[in-house]
Order: structure tokens, then sequence, then C-alpha cells
């Protein structure tokens, strides 16, 4: 139903490069807000990645260096919101940590790798759980890969691109 939205929008602006978004809320039948989101969205061509930590102290200092590396980031707080947000926003590759509230980011892992809407999405676990046990666990779910906090930005980041080379590779 989400991208059906999104084609359509682009649809009627094939058709009339010209047309407000107030014309194109009313015609779908959505919010002009959410008409305005979704055109930026449809442009914005940079890679989009979708971090999810509960802690901020994480999540927005890894999330300004992403944006200055040229990524698009979506962020999440919880397992629940994860799984919704992989739909929906279709990240090019996710940075999941383990202890999340409600469904931890192992369950996470497992749900998404299920879904054949968000099954070949990379994920790399991102997480303070470092026991050898974790590790194996993570990969054997389906993550890209494991890295333990406290992480070294710049090894992430090396991380990050190797994982989306791969995965346009297949």
């Amino acid at each position: 139903m989400i991208k059906n939205i999104d084609d359509k929008i682009v649809e009627l602006i094939g058709k009339n490069e010209n047309i407000s978004t107030n014309e194109i809320s009313r015609i779908i039948g959505i919010p002009e807000k959410e008409v305005e989101r979704r055109i930026k969205a449809i442009s914005d061509v940079r890679q989009k990645i979708m971090i999810v930590d509960d802690e901020i102290a994480t999540l927005l200092p890894l999330k300004r260096s992403l944006e200055a590396e040229g990524y698009s980031v979506i962020e999440a707080v919880n397992g629940y919101e994860a799984i919704e947000k992989a739909k929906t926003e279709c990240p090019e590759l996710i940075i999941l940590d383990l202890m999340l509230p409600g469904i931890d980011g192992f369950e996470v892992c497992v749900q998404l790798k299920k879904d054949e809407r968000t099954e070949r999405i990379p994920i790399i676990m991102l997480t303070a759980k470092d026991e050898m046990r974790d590790k194996v666990e993570g990969l054997e779910m389906g993550a890209d890969d494991y890295v333990t906090k406290p992480f070294n930005l710049n090894e992430l980041k090396a991380r990050i691109k190797n994982v989306l080379k791969r995965s346009q590779e297949i």
C-alpha cells in the first residue's frame, strides 16, 4: 500500500508536473504534509540507513556522523518501531542494537529476515553484548556483521560501506 501511494504521487506528477501538493492530497486522500514528506523522500537519492537504539547517547552522534557522510538516516528506539519502519521506509541498511525495549534485537532480526519485504536488508548488530555466543547467534540469525560497543566510529563506517557494497553486488 505504501509503495502504491508513492507510485500514485509519481504518476500524478508525471501527468502534470505543475500539480500542487494540495491537489495531490485531495486526489489521493492523504494530508498535504504527508504528500510533501513523500515527495521529499522520493526525491532523496542518498542511501538510507536505519539506526535502531534506545540509547540517545549512541543514536544521535552516530546519526549526525552518518548524515555528515551523506547518508539519509532514520531512527527507531524499540524493536516494534524498527520492524514497522523497515517495512515502510525501506532502508538499504539497518544498524541494530540487541538490548531494546519491547522485543530485543535478535527477535527483530528474525522477524525482518522472515518477511519478504525486508529479508534482503542487510543488518549490522551494534551492541554491548560481547560474548562469543551472542556474536555467533546474531550472525546465525542473519546479521551481516556484528560490532560491539564501545566502537570505533571509523571502523563502523568502513563496515557500513563494505556491507552496503556487498548488498549492491547481489
